[in-house]
């Protein structure tokens, strides 16, 4: 079974809520500045964050990134 991570590019979010909209288990609001958050993930470098997800999560995650208008969110599969 292969291994599937959530890629976050975190600084250059703009808040509109489509991740959270698609998968309310990982991703929320930050109420500081308005941006998401990547539930459990774990920043692999400024402002980069990485989380394996299992395979139930893919395709709300899949959907997450195709909705996310500044292209920030990375499914990865492998």
């Amino acid at each position: 079974m292969p291994h599937l991570k959530l890629i976050h590019y975190r600084e250059d979010c703009i808040g509109c809520n489509a991740c959270i909209e698609s998968s309310p288990a990982n991703w929320k609001i930050n109420e500081r500045d308005g941006k998401a958050d990547l539930v459990g993930g774990k920043e692999t470098k400024k402002g980069v964050f990485l989380k394996e997800i299992s395979p139930i999560e893919l395709e709300e995650n899949k959907r997450a990134e195709r909705d996310c208008p500044a292209r920030i969110i990375k499914v990865v599969e492998g």
